[in-house]
């Protein structure tokens, strides 16, 4: 009988959580920043229902038959998810968006970062950030592009 080669799949599992932000940059002046972020840069915020995709990959365990543990996914998303996003004000509740502008990118960066440090190494493949139906934003761990 010959050896059965390794299997590799990608899981995925989806939250939901509600925030508000602003769109505003310090780098910029009160009127560049309502020329480039409009009706987002209302001084009160505005808030979204985000869904987050997170996409893990590896090989399927020949014993479990899974990926992942599919609750240990979902605590790890509960804690570098929903505990610092959901229900905040991303801007003045979350440290990191005090310097970052809070745009759906830097969402997805700052949920790739959090999962980076909770998961087992390699494992992160994809975060999936809807801000509404229409905007989306893929973040796969991308840090820089050489110029």
């Amino acid at each position: 009988m010959s050896p059965r080669s390794a299997r590799l799949a990608r899981l995925s599992r989806s939250v939901t959580f509600s925030a508000c932000h602003r769109l505003h940059s310090k780098s910029l002046s009160d009127e560049e920043n309502l020329k480039l972020f409009g009706k987002c840069n209302n001084p009160n915020g505005h808030g979204h229902n985000y869904k987050v995709i997170v996409t893990v990959r590896g090989e399927i365990d020949p014993v479990s038959g899974m990926v992942m543990n599919l609750t240990d996914l979902k605590e790890y998303m509960q804690e570098a998810i929903m505990e610092p996003l959901d229900h905040k004000n991303l801007d003045k509740d979350v440290p990191y968006f005090s310097e970052v502008v809070s745009t759906t990118e830097n969402v997805a960066v700052f949920i790739w970062d959090n999962l980076q440090r909770l998961l087992p190494q390699g494992i992160l493949y994809k975060v999936e950030v809807h801000e509404t139906e229409q905007n989306v934003v893929v973040y796969k761990g991308e840090e820089t592009i050489v110029k």
